[in-house]
């Protein structure tokens, strides 16, 4: 185990970029400027030789900074922290992403690309992004506010989440993952319970898709792994290539953990822990992957689960093949629909 933690370690070696002065990017006017990127206060603009594209929210009511009320901070990560804000002249509420802008060029570079994704994306199991700002070295994300919290929230109360919702939590997900991978081309890289959302409808989208898992990974404190690698597939966290299926590993991977209510790699004994984190990541490359009990689950649910944690990434079903399984045919949506889980819990803070 020794060998296989150093060469964990030796994968998450963290190599800074170049790093540079924040006025390398800024213009007399104060608009961030990174290629064909332009992003103010005013929002974000899309420039090319031809036009000038300014994005604009999905809803007709024009937004700036400044219409926007803080109610509260609902939520704090190494991505930044998101708020409940008011829109001061129709009410309608958002949750505000604020990220301190970190300057290092590989980092900035991906930043703006996913921002450009957020912008374009619109789909009904994926967050949506309404409008992105820049100002005072502070990038700002209006995103749509999920009321209901995440997954990793209602497993904190349920402890575990019963198999006919888990199904429903599937399908929403899936159409997500499927829509990110096959119509944006995009490999969402930090699936995880927390960035799984819910609304009071009982729907499920997926956020956070690029953004935060760069921001995570470009910090230097151990902390800011553990939520993001722990959720790895094990071709990742090895230092391989890797393609869409690493997403499939992680969404097995939360769905177990949520119907066990613990994370599915547990240390030997009941009363030892895991050596170090690394020892973890090691366990995952180096070790058979979990598996759902067939005693407290259907063989339909265990069959799903094994169809997405397989060691081997060609061997794991893709999100339209899963879309197909057994699993999620056998419960009705109708019936077991999140709104009827959501009443028992308790509110937002």
């Amino acid at each position: 185990m020794m060998r296989g933690n150093k060469e964990v370690k030796r994968c998450l070696r963290v190599t800074v970029p170049k790093q540079e002065t924040l006025s390398d990017f800024l213009t007399a006017s104060g608009t961030f400027q990174d290629g064909d990127i332009l992003l103010n206060q005013e929002g974000l603009r899309v420039v090319s030789q031809e036009t000038t594209l300014t994005v604009q929210p999905a809803a007709e009511e024009q937004i700036s900074l400044a219409d926007l009320e803080t109610i509260k901070v609902i939520g704090k990560g190494s991505g930044g922290v998101v708020q409940l804000v008011r829109h001061k002249f129709s009410n309608n509420m958002y949750a505000l992403k604020v990220i301190q802008m970190n300057i290092h060029e590989a980092v900035r570079k991906q930043i703006v690309q996913e921002l450009k994704i957020n912008q374009s994306s619109q789909f009904p199991y994926v967050v949506v992004c309404y409008h992105s700002f820049y100002n005072n070295g502070i990038i700002s994300i209006l995103l749509e506010y999920m009321d209901g919290g995440s997954l990793a929230d209602i497993i904190k109360q349920v402890k575990q989440i019963p198999e006919p919702f888990l199904a429903v939590i599937s399908k929403h997900v899936l159409k997500g993952l499927d829509y990110l991978h096959q119509v944006r081309h995009i490999i969402h890289r930090d699936i995880k319970p927390s960035n799984f959302l819910v609304n009071h409808k009982g729907q499920v989208k997926i956020s956070d898709f690029g953004v935060s898992a760069v921001l995570a990974n470009s910090m230097g404190q151990r902390d800011t792994f553990v939520g993001t690698y722990t959720y790895m597939s094990p071709e990742r966290i090895s230092g391989n290539k890797y393609g869409y299926e690493s997403d499939i590993w992680s969404l097995g991977l939360t769905l177990l953990e949520c119907a066990l209510g613990q994370f599915p790699y547990q240390p030997p004994g009941e009363d030892e822990g895991f050596l170090s984190f690394y020892a973890l990541l090691s366990t995952i490359v180096e070790e058979p992957p979990p598996v759902a009990p067939a005693d407290k689950f259907s063989s339909e649910f265990c069959s799903f689960i094994s169809a997405c944690i397989q060691k081997e990434p060609r061997e794991r079903l893709s999100a339209a093949e899963l879309l197909n399984h057994p699993f999620l045919q056998k419960y009705s949506e109708q019936e077991y629909n999140l709104e009827a889980l959501l009443p028992r819990l308790v509110p937002l803070a």
